[in-house]
């Protein structure tokens, strides 16, 4: 992704497939469930060396690394919240709510052809997605994708509860964040892109007024400008530490 490849010219940066996703393995006992994500991530930084992190978290990686942030704070230096962060009013999305029903949850990922997905993710996404990046998704979501998230949403409190048990704690450690919302998302709403400074220590809240869901995608350009200012005022002065 080209924001990763931003990242790469001030500091050392690595984005991992987590288990079920993406190019990682998708073991049908693996404990889909947020712990172990965050888990996970902890095992998979100590294989690499790093032991300070600068989090850039989106969708369900926000839950992933704030709750490895918050067993690993000594290690936690910042943030970057894209879309994502503590929602403590908001229950389920509506697809959500399906994909956490037994048996609609399953016929609902039996059979999804691609050009529904293509009209689907377009319809979402009012400055539309980049053709290939649709496509990847596509590709990625197979059979154990699907299976991974019917598991990990039926085995995680809905965003309000979560909020409840991991905001406080996230107050405390107050830890320097950007904030990046796409104000046409459909599944968080941008009225919480604001309401993160009552967690973190957020030195700017960026609002794309026509991004969606994934605004590292519909609009790059402002979203690499802000990751990159901000990474460059937290990041040590010699690239390659993290």
């Amino acid at each position: 992704m080209a924001l990763v490849d931003a990242v790469g010219e001030i500091g050392r940066a690595v984005a991992l497939d987590m288990p079920g996703f993406g190019q990682a393995d998708k073991p049908r006992d693996f404990n889909y469930q947020v712990a172990s994500y965050a888990d996970f991530l902890q095992e998979a930084l100590s294989e690499l060396g790093i032991d300070r992190v600068h989090l850039v978290v989106h969708d369900f990686g926000g839950p992933f690394g704030l709750l490895w942030g918050l067993q690993h704070a000594p290690a936690w230096a910042s943030v970057v919240l894209i879309n994502v962060g503590v929602l403590p009013a908001t229950g389920w999305h509506a697809m959500a709510r399906r994909w956490r029903t037994p048996v609609l949850g399953e016929l609902l990922q039996a059979w999804i052809p691609r050009s529904a997905w293509r009209r689907s993710m377009q319809k979402s996404n009012p400055r539309g997605l980049p053709g290939d990046f649709v496509d990847k998704m596509y590709d990625d979501y197979d059979r154990g994708t699907r299976r991974a998230v019917l598991a990990l949403y039926r085995a995680t409190s809905d965003p309000a509860q979560a909020a409840s048990t991991l905001g406080p704690a996230l107050a405390k450690l107050c830890k320097p964040a950007l904030v990046v919302w796409g104000a046409r998302d459909p599944f968080a709403g941008v009225e919480y892109a604001e309401r993160q400074r009552e967690f973190f220590d957020v030195h700017d809240v960026v609002i794309l007024s026509d991004s969606g869901h994934w605004p590292f995608q519909d609009d790059p350009a402002p979203v690499e400008q802000a990751v990159m200012g901000f990474l460059r005022t937290q990041l040590p002065s010699h690239p390659g530490r993290s």
